[in-house]
């Protein structure tokens, strides 16, 4: 006689903000599946909703009040997970509907709410999950998170009243949690972390065994580590302590991509003063200069803030002129955005919001210039490319210079052949101020 088994309950997930989000998102749903839930596209078809908010910027906040509120109307039973958790009374006042408010990473307090929330059938058979997890980016690339919090206290920023202070994980757990992403097709691992050179300092880079040897929970140890595994390793979120210099050679060798994602955020001694961050923008300049003697092709990507209190025009001009000779190849801006709880709310002379606007407009002139000068740069060259989408003609991916999401992409004709995930060598052609266009050459 045949067994029927029961419908298991369904879960819905939105997801907000950056890409550590996405991966503590991606963590909670595969805990649900593991425990027999199903997933669910839409609200229509959800028991229970997930929405995991941001918290960093008061935009954010209100786009994840939104979305809230979205889930209710659309749905009505609503748990809400992530940042904006520091503020469960804000949430409970706007919309006190919501069956339950937890904080960021807290895995095990949101799983437990959506077993109260949709509890699962008595006799649920099945647990089918992959090793590598559920995930919400594509089948060939990973985001890989190091740890958790971070250890700096800059004026701006609530990171670490939202999410503590640095947590690691141990170097071991990282590469096999990484050997099983590559084993189910992930063919890049995007490395990231509040601070990535920050990694392993708060275990003492406590070495763990790994494959007969010993690997410190140390960010250029893990990071030859991973580049043994045969997929392309992307750094994000480096700070350029000393130790950064280590990790250009790994470059050169092929065993890290030739990227590096720096959040310099100004040049200004006066500025990084006010921000509370280093203010040694001189040896930055000598530094990338030094860096690319050993790896020509690494491609520095950074953001800035603009209209911080106090910033003068004399501030601003010596950003401009710091950016024209550092030459980033990919740079974001934002305007000053007060943030409740942020020390910077409280600094006196404010900029006005149209000298802010006037000042981000001229600094991403500036830095679009540049980046096309550099991709014109590229024209004639033959680059590796790992394609992203196909259509029935072209394709579109990524060159090592790439992320996906925040950088510039490769525009392919005669690739219809390809599929995603593909890494094939492509002459470029032609240029515009952020993306390259090119054809596959023949293996």
């Amino acid at each position: 006689m045949a067994t029927t088994l029961p419908s298991p309950p369904r879960v819905g997930m939105v997801s907000l903000g950056c890409p550590k989000n996405l991966v503590d998102s991606e963590r909670i749903l595969t805990k649900l599946r593991s425990d027999g839930y199903q997933m669910s596209p839409d609200y229509a078809g959800a028991d229970v909703v997930l929405v995991n908010t941001c918290g960093f910027l008061d935009s954010a906040k209100e786009e994840s009040l939104e979305a809230i509120g979205e889930a209710i109307a659309e749905n009505g039973r609503v748990i809400v997970t992530g940042c904006m958790g520091k503020e469960a009374e804000t949430i409970r006042a706007r919309f006190p509907n919501v069956l339950a408010v937890t904080g960021a990473h807290q895995y095990e307090e949101v799983v437990g709410a959506v077993h109260d929330a949709a509890p699962m059938p008595p006799s649920a058979f099945l647990n089918l999950v992959p090793d590598s997890g559920l995930k919400l980016t594509p089948r060939h690339y990973s985001y890989l998170k190091i740890s958790e919090g971070c250890n700096h206290r800059c004026s701006f920023c609530i990171i670490p009243s939202l999410r503590g202070d640095l947590v690691s994980r141990r170097p071991d757990a990282i590469l096999r949690e990484a050997e099983k992403l590559i084993a189910a097709g992930t063919r890049e691992l995007l490395v990231i972390s509040q601070d990535t050179s920050a990694y392993g300092v708060d275990i003492r880079h406590q070495p763990r065994p790994w494959h007969g040897a010993e690997v410190r929970a140390h960010m250029t140890d893990l990071s030859r580590e991973l580049g043994k595994l045969g997929a392309w390793v992307r750094l994000h979120y480096v700070y350029p302590y000393p130790h950064v210099d280590q990790v250009i050679p790994l470059m050169a060798e092929g065993l890290v991509l030739p990227y590096l994602d720096i959040p310099f955020q100004h040049a200004s001694r006066n500025v990084l003063r006010l921000m509370k961050r280093p203010a040694n923008e001189t040896k930055v300049l000598e530094r990338i200069k030094h860096w690319r003697t050993i790896a020509p092709d690494i491609a520095i990507r950074s953001t800035f803030v603009v209209g911080f209190p106090g910033e003068t025009e004399d501030d601003f001009a010596y950003l401009m002129d710091w950016l024209e000779e550092a030459r980033l190849d990919r740079v974001g801006a934002f305007r000053f955005e007060p943030v409740e709880g942020a020390a910077a709310n409280a600094l006196p002379d404010p900029v006005p919001e149209e000298i802010k606007e006037e000042r981000y407009a001229r600094l991403m002139a500036l830095t679009a210039r540049i980046s096309a000068e550099k991709l014109q740069a590229k024209i004639g060259r033959t680059l590796d490319v790992i394609i992203d989408a196909v259509g029935e003609d072209g394709a579109t991916g990524r060159s090592k210079a790439d992320a996906p999401e925040i950088d510039g992409e490769v525009h392919l004709r005669d690739a219809g052949h390809l599929a995603p995930g593909d890494i094939v060598r492509v002459a470029i052609e032609d240029a515009d101020e952020h993306d390259l266009f090119g054809v596959p050459v023949a293996a």
